[in-house]
């Protein structure tokens, strides 16, 4: 390759030498005709006239010629290359100046960093260089003879360049005007070009390992958060407040993986695109089909219920903790918290479909929102999961604060705080395991929402250097896919004890034997610790049926 290239460089070189040599020829009057190079429409003038200095009858011998270096002008070697060739073998004609107009130029300057930016390669391409440090232009349209000059056409840093943006495939375009998203999408600065059914920035075996990734995780977290909910629903007496809302929380998190789960069955064109007028793209705006509205209800409502969950587990611990309130206590108020953990979801879930906001995720194929719209992204999605995390973490710190003081006051008491300790130590646990992946979700919305328009951008206007390495992290997709199922996979670390065993050994004994299993101990209150009063010993009371109205 860099074989080639030195070539075509080469070349290039000698192809100056000789505009060079033949610029100053005696200037003869001009016949301007209209472009018709290919490589050259709309690149800046529209004009030429022929012959040109290398001698060139016909606009199809230069033509000829000139194409030998579109590969060089297709890896965009450098901004400015397309425009140079050009002006020598289709130079420039003016009606009102009938005399050829000379290139000033240094080829020394042109593709020699793929990396180089605007700022960089756009100055000295064209223009003869002064010897002045930071001064590498001539006045501008000028010469140094003071003659016309041709100058590349003037470009702002990170700005379009037309003709460069265009709805690149595999974007799709909107053409028919009875298409449903006819001047309503916009991509890349482009109108009318929608996302397509599969993400353009990944490979294909990149989209293959997405789909696999994802169903791997979503499997594992409907498994163990299935255990879980089931263990609870054997032995609701041993989950009790501040600890319950895990319970609630796991099950959020099964009804979340059932619906990648759905993703994974029905496939990625069924959930997550359309196909109308023989063209197909991802959802836009839209409150159907009926399989995406079933995807996106369990994956958003779900998820976001389990966020108000984490944040009521937090207020539950600091509660016992830190305001030494017992389980009954809490458990009192446990219908407010059924009623928060599913109202607020439904009213954000009805308000997304009422604005036929949800649309489809072209990466994990599924239907969700903000992923075509970054207002909706900030508003429906990370805004709500950044106040969640933040108030949840101010009751955790608040509580562990609190269980620290409880801990010195019952050792100065001389009482053993063994089963405190262990308690401690798994809400810590359970902390760590919730706390660090809502953490990165966050973060990775966060460089979604603010790299979606430059990978977009950079995507459909290939000459925009400074945005040609500007394409999404896979890793960080991956690890977002996988963060918003890790929690629903730990979660059953509270389950793990011989107690669970216990429970279904007991429940497998009643199945099969259709004899009423015994516990062979008395399950203590966890919790009774929190509530410690200084000359008061916790009471242990058997286990009686919880209430429905305290669940």
């Amino acid at each position: 390759m860099e074989c080639y290239l030195l070539g075509i460089y080469l070349f290039l070189f000698l192809a100056l030498g000789t505009l060079q040599r033949s610029s100053g020829t005696t200037a003869k009057e001009l016949t301007c005709q209209e472009i018709a190079v290919p490589l050259c429409k709309g690149v800046g003038y529209n004009h030429t006239y022929m012959p040109n200095q290398f001698n060139h009858d016909t606009q199809d011998e230069a033509g000829l010629e000139v194409h030998q270096f579109w590969p060089l002008v297709e890896i965009q070697c450098s901004p400015d290359l397309r425009f140079f060739l050009c002006s020598m073998y289709t130079p420039i004609c003016l009606e009102d100046y009938k005399k050829p107009l000379p290139v000033q130029g240094d080829p020394d300057t042109l593709c020699m960093d793929y990396n180089r930016t605007d700022s960089t390669t756009a100055s000295p391409v064209l223009s003869k260089p002064t010897g002045r440090p930071g001064k590498p232009h001539v006045p501008p349209h000028r010469t140094k003879h003071g003659r016309p000059g041709v100058q590349p056409p003037k470009r702002k840093p990170g700005s379009p360049c037309d003709p460069g943006c265009q709805c690149r495939a595999p974007m799709v375009r909107v053409n028919s005007e009875r298409h449903p998203l006819y001047n309503r999408v916009k991509t890349g600065q482009m109108p009318n070009c929608a996302m397509p059914c599969h993400n353009p920035y990944f490979t294909q075996d990149e989209r293959t390992f997405t789909a696999f990734w994802i169903g791997l995780w979503s499997v594992l977290c409907f498994v163990s958060t299935f255990a879980t909910v089931a263990t609870f629903l054997i032995d609701m007496e041993r989950f009790k407040y501040p600890e319950r809302p895990i319970i609630f929380l796991s099950a959020c998190y099964m009804f979340v993986s059932i619906g990648y789960i759905v993703r994974l069955i029905a496939g990625h064109e069924k959930v997550a695109c359309s196909r109308e007028y023989d063209v197909e793209h991802v959802h836009y705006e839209t409150t159907g089909p009926a399989l995406c509205t079933v995807v996106f209800l369990l994956i958003y409502f779900f998820g976001m219920a389990s966020s108000i969950w984490w944040v009521i587990l937090s207020l539950t611990w600091f509660l016992a903790a830190g305001m030494k309130w017992g389980n009954e206590a809490i458990a009192s108020y446990s219908q407010y918290f059924h009623l928060a953990a599913w109202l607020i979801p439904s009213m954000k879930s009805i308000a997304v479909l009422a604005l036929s906001s949800v649309d489809g995720d072209p990466v994990a194929g599924i239907c969700y929102v903000g992923n075509q719209n970054l207002d909706n992204l900030r508003g429906f999605v990370l805004a709500p999961l950044v106040i969640y995390l933040f108030i949840g973490t101010m009751f955790l710190l608040a509580g562990f604060v609190s269980l620290f003081r409880i801990r010195s006051v019952i050792k100065q008491g001389g009482t053993k705080t063994d089963k405190l300790e262990k308690l401690m130590i798994r809400i810590g646990i359970f902390t760590v395991l919730y706390t660090v992946p809502a953490t990165i979700i966050v973060a990775c919305y966060f460089y979604e929402q603010h790299n979606r328009q430059s990978w977009e951008t950079s995507h459909n206007c290939s000459c925009l250097m400074e945005h040609e390495l500007r394409r999404p992290d896979y890793a960080v997709f991956m690890l977002k896919y996988f963060m918003c199922l890790s929690v629903g996979i730990t979660s059953g670390v509270w389950i793990w004890s011989g107690k669970t065993l216990d429970s279904w050994r007991a429940l497998c004994t009643r199945c099969c034997w259709g004899s009423k299993g015994t516990s062979g101990s008395t399950y203590s209150d966890v919790s009774t610790g929190l509530t410690w009063r200084s000359g008061t010993a916790s009471s242990v009371s058997c286990p009686k049926q919880m209430p429905l109205s305290q669940v």
